[in-house]
């Protein structure tokens, strides 16, 4: 199903979101979420975890070693009125083992964006364990 309008604007927020994890760029990934973001995800190891500080420790930590690409599989926009949106899909990710092969890996992952003073910004995702 194609996409327009703010649901294709939404997938575009998501992909960029999704650059900025994939390339460790804190700034960009600091600029398209809200202070406040809440998350589950396998690192939390079954906990909601709020505000940045969790992600941020992930982000110092990273070192890209090689190329890595992303593929937003089967999104899935919902607004949610016109200031909310949930985007759904399946995240494969491309890259490669510390001996050198290709693996893809893949999350199931919901986002939450919540437009605030004419900006979306992510506020909320859940991430499955691959």
């Amino acid at each position: 199903m194609p996409h327009d309008g703010p649901q294709q604007d939404l997938i575009d927020l998501t992909r960029q979101l999704l650059d900025a994890i994939a390339a460790g760029d804190w700034q960009a990934y600091d600029d398209l979420c809200d202070a406040s973001l809440t998350a589950f995800e396998p690192e939390a190891r079954g906990h909601l975890v709020e505000g940045m500080d969790f992600h941020r420790y992930y982000f110092d930590l990273h070192a890209p070693t090689g190329p890595v690409n992303t593929t937003i599989s089967s999104p899935h926009v919902r607004l949610l009125g016109d200031d909310s949106a949930v985007v759904s899909y399946v995240r494969l990710i491309q890259r490669l083992d510390d001996q050198g092969n290709a693996q893809t890996i893949r999350f199931e992952e919901t986002r939450v964006w919540h437009r605030m003073a004419g900006r979306w910004q992510h506020v909320h995702f859940h991430r499955s364990a691959n």
